[in-house]
């Protein structure tokens, strides 16, 4: 289920956290910046104000009492809300980043957070899950046995269709658009992300990590890493 938005209305933010300060204080600083913002406490909150009016994009903390984050997010994802999701975590809370990413989460903020962050992310994915499509866009990208074809939005490794994630789709799109190339860390953020992370690459990693993961598992390896520099889709990894 997509959020449909008429182009001259504000985003909708739905806000999903406990803590009623740190709810009042997006709610403030969200909707000064331009966004219409809803909140929720707890999984049914949430899943009510999804159902009444579908945002276009979360913000998601881990820690909630009942059903946390990554249960919220597993069943948003399995009723086809793929509205980009923004995880709210403790700072050195690792294994949660790495959780959220895995699980189909779009993005993360540590908190303690500034709000102008939390605003400049959401606006950095709703303008990548609106973003103009890819010049190659409505052709199959091929490598070797791995095929993406745009027109049926389908990943395919040996014929056997493979799940990804929104980012997980876009990230392989530009992978393949630029097969053969040695691709940074930072060139990755800015074409797939649109969002400038301040050298914080883990996001890039976990994301290659997981595609890695959904396209080589069982194959001969084409996604690659090349050390100190980046990553590259190709059949073989030339030296």
């Amino acid at each position: 289920m997509n959020a449909v938005t008429d182009p001259g209305t504000p985003d909708r933010v739905l806000v999903v956290d406990d803590d009623p300060g740190i709810r009042r204080l997006l709610v403030s600083a969200l909707e000064f910046a331009g966004f219409e913002v809803d909140t929720a406490r707890d999984l049914t909150e949430a899943l009510d104000q999804v159902a009444r009016r579908p945002p276009d994009v979360v913000v998601l903390d881990v820690m909630l009492p009942g059903a946390d984050g990554f249960e919220i997010l597993q069943l948003l994802r399995a009723r086809a809300v793929d509205v980009p999701v923004l995880f709210l975590t403790a700072r050195d809370a690792v294994e949660d980043r790495v959780r959220g990413l895995r699980l189909g989460g779009d993005d993360y903020v540590t908190k303690p957070f500034s709000v102008v962050e939390v605003g400049a992310r959401l606006q950095a994915l709703l303008r990548r899950a609106r973003g103009t499509a890819p010049a190659a866009e409505g052709t199959a990208l091929r490598c070797a046995d791995l095929t993406l074809d745009d027109p049926r939005h389908e990943v395919r490794r040996a014929g056997q269709l493979i799940d990804l994630s929104p980012t997980e789709y876009r990230l392989l799109h530009y992978l393949l658009d630029h097969q053969g190339q040695v691709l940074s860390r930072a060139q990755l953020l800015e074409a797939v992300w649109q969002y400038d992370f301040g050298g914080d690459t883990v996001v890039v990693e976990r994301f290659v990590s997981n595609l890695r993961r959904k396209i080589d598992h069982g194959h001969p390896p084409l996604l690659h890493t090349v050390r100190g520099v980046g990553y590259t889709l190709r059949e073989r990894n030339r030296t």
